[in-house]
Parts: C-alpha cells; structure tokens; sequence
C-alpha cells in the first residue's frame, strides 16, 4: 500500500463512511489535534521517568486512535466497524489520578509548566489535550460528538496536570508555584 493517494490533492479527505469534507472542516480539525496530542504523549511516554508507566500510556494512545475512529466517522454511519471508547476508560483515568493524588502534597497554588523538561511535555499534552476538547465541543454545535469523547478528553488533561506533578516529585524537581505580583 502507497502511503500517498493523490485524492487529498485537491484538499478534500474522507471520512469512514465515505463523505469527502475540506481538510480545514471542524470535525478534521478536531482528529488532526487528537493526533497531535498522541504525538505528544509518545515523547511524555518515552521519557524515562515514565519507564514504570509505559503499559498505562499506551493504553491512553490507543484511546485516542479510538478518539480518532469516532471523530473521523461520517455522521450517521453508525455500521461504521470501529472501536468503543467505554465510561471504563474514563475511570481508569480517574482511578490512575485518585492514586497519584495519594502520594503528592495538597495542592496549594498554581504550577507553572516547567522546572525539568519532561514535566514540560506533560504541560504541553495538558494544553493539546484542552484544544481538542475545545475543538470537539465547536463541533457538537454543528454536529453531534458523542458525549463520551468530550469527557474523555476532558478527564484526559486532568490526568496529564497530575502525572506532571507526579513526574517533578518522581525526578526530585520542585514545582513552580505561580505567586502573582502584588497589586500595588
């Protein structure tokens, strides 16, 4: 199989289902950054901090093909074959943070993105991941986007803010607290 088509040219692609849309449509804009988060969280996984975390990172970049499945299906193809996103996933998420939390000091302010670059890459997966949510919510205006989809996405950037903390605690890095300037 030839990874280029040519059909893209014109720039059109296809949805599962067939329907050729404007790769600058909404629904493509929102698998294009569900991609791009996955990206990242191949560089979040490939950290060694992370090396204990590997099976659980990779199972969250196969919720996020899945994410894509979704996302790239031409409404009201529902004989489409592709995989399920369950509400399992979404409490596997919340269970994962529910046992970082455990381990972690209250939290007291607001943590800048930063102080050691693998916690950096968690920040940058929690700020993709908002996008697509954002993305995924313009869409639902126009077109439905299954309710599961939007809460994963929306548990997934809770979970990279906690796995940030828990990586700056795992590699010794003090979080950066955000302290405002005083109001004069």
């Amino acid at each position: 199989m030839k990874i280029y088509t040519k059909t893209g040219d014109s720039g059109t692609t296809s949805l599962l289902g067939g329907a050729r849309v404007s790769k600058a449509h909404l629904r493509i804009e929102a698998y294009g950054t569900v991609d791009e988060l996955n990206s990242f969280l191949g560089v979040l996984r490939d950290q060694p901090v992370n090396e204990k975390r590997l099976d659980l990172l990779k199972e969250i970049q196969d919720r996020l093909f899945t994410l894509g499945a979704e996302l790239a299906t031409e409404p009201g193809k529902d004989k489409v074959v592709k995989p399920d996103l369950l509400p399992s996933d979404i409490e596997l998420l919340e269970k994962e943070m529910d046992e970082m939390e455990k381990h972690l000091e209250p939290l007291k302010n607001f943590i800048l993105p930063g102080g050691h670059p693998s916690v950096s890459f968690a920040h940058v997966a929690r700020c993709v991941c908002r996008r697509a949510e954002r993305i995924c919510i313009a869409l639902n205006d126009e077109s439905p986007v299954d309710g599961l989809v939007i809460q994963y996405l929306n548990r997934l950037s809770d979970f990279f803010f906690m796995l940030g903390r828990k990586m700056a605690q795992e590699l010794g890095i003090e979080e950066v607290k955000w302290e405002p300037r005083k109001i004069k």
